[in-house]
């Protein structure tokens, strides 16, 4: 699987980054470790998760996805082949949020326990918090650089004001930057991304990691009707892309898979990747297979008319 500079972080990423969020959610701990096995085993090296995940369902309390990512680090030895990202930031309850230097060190300190790790590849702001000055966070960052405890910072959900803002006080306090922004991102949410962020990201040569890179599972083409979406963990959120530029953005994907023969999903990815500003997107997997689908955007190169193709179906300005 090819590689990829993440920024100037110095880390070198694979074009697919497994996103961990259903590890001990929607996949158990054993499917959770087939799929990682056959992730590493595929060429992948790049794995997101957050401490937070996943803390919305009932019973559990966060953590829960990096405790299986430890145990399986744990049980197979492949954490040297692994590219690992982390967050810190969301409210994990119990006065658990934000991005104050104490928390952030109580909270790496956490989740290397739950990793079983001594380090983090990847540490990501999960979201802005406004109430913290940028140099106490990107200080507390810094401190776990020096200490060995993170290799890169990044962050997650920032504002395209706010992500410039934190370059600034990085360059003029002399401290680490954030190597990687992972913005909301893909075929049906384009305007915020390309608009606001985008610019900033090519013209600072930072890495980017779209999360809900299949736009919760309405990209793979599997939600047509709102029948489709009716009791299913993530209903809610695809059913508002039930809309004609919705169905007109998966009508471009089934044509493009068929000539392509392959998966809807796998385009959709494969558009992320050759978007010039994209690192690589971030989808997870509840089995094997469900990840072959996904792995098959690795190898697909997009014609230039497809990229048009699918330009247009998803621009707002030429919807269906």
């Amino acid at each position: 699987m090819e590689r990829r500079k993440l920024g100037r972080s110095g880390l070198d990423v694979s074009t697919f980054a497994l996103g961990g969020n259903v590890f001990g959610w929607t996949a158990d701990e054993a499917t959770s470790f087939r799929v990682l096995d056959a992730f590493v085993d595929a060429g992948g090296n790049f794995i997101d998760t957050a401490d937070v995940y996943s803390s919305w369902v009932p019973g559990h309390q966060g953590g829960e996805s990096e405790t299986v990512l430890g145990k399986w680090f744990s049980k197979s030895a492949k954490r040297g082949k692994v590219v690992l990202a982390t967050k810190v930031g969301k409210d994990m309850g119990h006065g658990k949020s934000g991005l104050k230097a104490a928390y952030i060190r109580q909270a790496a300190e956490d989740s290397l326990e739950r990793l079983q790790t001594e380090y983090i590849d990847l540490y990501q702001s999960h979201e802005d918090d406004p109430k913290t000055p940028l140099s106490e966070t990107l200080g507390a960052f810094n401190e776990l650089i020096q200490a060995g405890k993170v290799r890169a910072m990044g962050a997650s959900n920032y504002t395209g004001d706010r992500f410039a803002e934190a370059l600034r006080v990085s360059q003029e306090q002399g401290l680490p930057r954030f190597q990687s922004l992972q913005p909301h991102y893909n075929l049906v949410e384009r305007t915020e991304y390309e608009t606001t962020l985008e610019p900033i990201v090519l013209k600072e040569n930072v890495g980017v990691i779209p999360y809900f890179a299949l736009a919760a599972g309405f990209l793979t083409g599997k939600y047509r009707t709102p029948e489709d979406a009716q009791g299913k963990a993530r209903g809610g959120l695809v059913s508002q892309y039930l809309n004609p530029r919705g169905l007109g953005i998966l009508r471009a994907l089934d044509d493009i898979a068929a000539a392509h023969h392959c998966t809807p999903a796998a385009v959709a990815l494969a558009w992320l990747i050759a978007r010039p500003s994209v690192t690589a997107p971030i989808a997870s997997a509840t089995s094997v297979e469900q990840l072959k689908d996904l792995l098959e955007a690795t190898s697909l190169k997009l014609d230039a008319a497809s990229i048009v193709q699918l330009d247009r179906a998803s621009s707002a300005k030429f919807a269906v």
